[in-house]
């Protein structure tokens, strides 16, 4: 899919250009399309490289946590959840230990653990598997739940702020937070119509509390005091990061783990990572970069913006489109478009705060699902993709509606 979509960027942009030139005139399209190469592939390495000092601090807190035993934690928190949740796995199944530490690991945004426990707990879903070719109750709603992006850390994107000169990167964090609880209750509550599941069960309506709970905490603290709402999620959200902080040092000690020696283990691996995604960065933002420079990008926005405007709606959120666009098809492709606009609008402007909230609402859907049920050679999705697009569709516009609540 990536591959038919990077391509179209480049023909998108060549069409244009070729119009531009003959029936606009405007022959200097050519070079402003190949001067966006070159700039947007300096950009990617100069994004890249800044990422290090970042990568190197969060990467070594997250291996004090995991060597800790934090995941471990959280994954004994959410095991009665998920024994309910999918009746037909046996309580005492390895299936329920590899999916809670793949949910917990998702949580505390350790994609580099994430991904290994669950791909690992598909397979363990699909030992249970009657039908080896078709997705069961069980990996349809535990791909759903990936999907929708559980994310209580979205550290990455705080890491991008940060990069591109944010006056406070941890802004959008409440924002991310409300989104993606929508995302994933949404993803939640229409696999469970679909599969029946008895959400009114104790233990399940207990967890669903305690999420209420905490989202009518965090709302009663933004809604009242002084300060704007911005200013109140600022102070939370970097309040909350301090005390995680605290947590992993403290829990590191408590358990006698050696944190600095983690820590300078973790870090160790920030050079690596940021040069790792450079490649990355450079195929997709010279893309987009060509796209804007063919004046394709601009004059899509300016229709979806005409035929909004129409019906009497605010398009400020039309520059961040392009993200929510590509969340679902493409990861690296939904960076480069939230990266894109913060370089076009300013990293703090409305259009990138919206970007920066939409990719920490949902994750990559159809990447999700070709890797974990190609792992296990499940070729009948039956309805996974209409769950886990409805619990894309949820997430950003929660991201929309929640971003004009906190940022205008």
């Amino acid at each position: 899919m990536l591959n038919y979509i990077w391509f179209g960027f480049f023909a998108a942009a060549f069409l244009s250009c070729i119009y531009q030139a003959l029936v606009r005139d405007n022959s200097a399209i050519f070079t402003q399309v190949i001067q966006a190469t070159f700039d947007m592939a300096a950009l990617s390495v100069e994004i890249s490289l800044g990422l290090i000092g970042v990568l190197c601090l969060w990467l070594g807190f997250f291996t004090i946590a995991e060597r800790a035993g934090f995941v471990d934690f959280l994954a004994k928190i959410f095991r009665p959840l998920f024994r309910h949740l999918m009746p037909e796995v046996p309580g005492n199944h390895p299936a329920i230990g590899s999916i809670t530490m793949n949910m917990a690991a998702n949580m505390l945004g350790l994609d580099n653990a994430a991904t290994p426990l669950g791909l690992k707990a598909m397979q363990d879903l699909q030992e249970l598997n009657p039908q080896k070719n078709t997705a069961s109750n069980a990996q349809i709603l535990f791909l759903v739940l990936n999907t929708s992006s559980v994310t209580l850390l979205p550290v990455t994107i705080f890491l991008f702020r940060a990069q591109q000169g944010s006056t406070d990167p941890a802004a959008v964090f409440i924002p991310i937070l409300l989104a993606t609880s929508a995302s994933t209750l949404a993803g939640l509550l229409l696999v469970a119509y679909i599969q029946r599941l008895n959400l009114f069960n104790r233990t399940v309506l207990m967890y669903l509390l305690g999420l209420g709970v905490l989202i009518g905490v965090l709302l009663i603290f933004l809604l009242t005091g002084d300060n704007g709402l911005a200013a109140r999620s600022s102070l939370l959200g970097n309040l909350l990061l301090l005390l995680v902080i605290m947590s992993f040092l403290a829990l590191g000690l408590v358990r006698r783990i050696n944190v600095y020696d983690a820590f300078i283990d973790g870090a160790k691996q920030g050079f690596e990572v940021a040069v790792k995604i450079i490649p990355y960065l450079v195929a997709m933002l010279v893309a987009i970069g060509v796209l804007r420079a063919s004046l394709v990008l601009d004059h899509a926005l300016e229709i979806v913006a005409k035929v909004l405007a129409t019906f009497g709606l605010n398009t400020d959120f039309v520059a961040a489109l392009p993200t929510a666009l590509m969340r679902p098809f493409s990861g690296s492709g939904a960076r480069a478009m939230m990266l894109e606009t913060m370089n076009t609008h300013g990293v703090d402007s409305f259009a990138a705060n919206l970007a920066a909230t939409i990719q920490g609402s949902t994750e990559t859907t159809f990447y999700v699902l070709a890797v974990y049920f190609g792992s296990v050679g499940i070729q009948r999705v039956r309805h996974a993709i209409g769950c886990g697009l409805f619990a894309d569709l949820t997430g950003i516009t929660a991201a929309i509606a929640v971003g004009y609540w906190f940022f205008t």
